[in-house]
C-alpha cells in the first residue's frame, strides 16, 4: 500500500518513517523465514556476521554498540548462541576480565550457510547499482543522524 505524501513536512516526515519502517520489517520478515531453515534467527546471523567481519577482538561490548542494542540484550542473545553451539566466549589473553567471543566450527558452517542465501539479495535486487548507492549513502545520512539523537539521550556509559 502505498502512503500520500501530502500535508505539513512533519506528517511527511511521519509518512517516510512508517514506509521506512514498513520496509524494515518486510524484509526482516523475509529473512527471518529463510534463516529459519538453519535454524537461525536474523539477529543471530547478524551476530555471525560480525564476529566474522569485524577487525580487532570482539567483545560483547563491541556487539552491543555494532547492533545498537543494550548490553544486557546482546550478552541473553550470547548465552543462547553458546548453548546452541554457534559461539563460544573465550578469556582475553591480554585482559584477563574480558571476553571475546568466537565462532565454534558448527557457527561457521551456519554462518557460510546464510551467506549462500539469497533473499537480501533478490529484494535489494530490484534495485540498479546507481539506486543501491543513493539508498546506501541516505540511509548512512540517517542512521548518523539517529545515533547523534540517540547519544544525546542516552545514559553514560550506554552511549554508543
Amino acid at each position: 500500500m502505498a502512503v500520500r505524501a501530502t500535508g505539513t513536512n512533519a506528517e511527511q516526515d511521519r509518512q517516510l518513517w512508517a514506509l521506512l519502517n514498513q520496509t524494515h520489517h518486510a524484509i526482516w520478515r523475509a529473512r527471518e523465514r529463510e534463516l529459519d531453515d538453519i535454524g537461525l534467527s536474523a539477529i543471530q546471523a547478524g551476530v555471525l556476521h560480525f564476529v566474522s567481519t569485524l577487525d580487532g577482538p570482539v567483545t560483547p561490548a563491541v556487539l552491543s554498540r555494532t547492533l545498537h542494542r543494550e548490553p544486557h540484550t546482546v550478552s541473553g542473545l550470547l548465552t543462547r548462541m553458546e548453548k546452541q553451539g554457534f559461539v563460544k566466549r573465550v578469556k582475553d589473553l591480554k585482559r584477563k576480565n574480558q571476553v571475546r567471543i568466537v565462532l565454534t566450527p558448527k557457527g561457521k558452517k551456519a554462518y557460510e550457510m546464510q551467506n549462500k542465501m539469497g533473499v537480501i539479495n533478490k529484494i535489494v535486487g530490484c534495485l540498479p547499482p546507481s539506486e543501491r548507492a543513493s539508498l546506501n549513502g541516505l540511509l548512512e545520512k540517517l542512521r548518523n543522524s539517529a545515533l547523534v539523537e540517540l547519544r544525546a539521550r542516552l545514559p553514560l556509559p550506554y552511549t554508543y
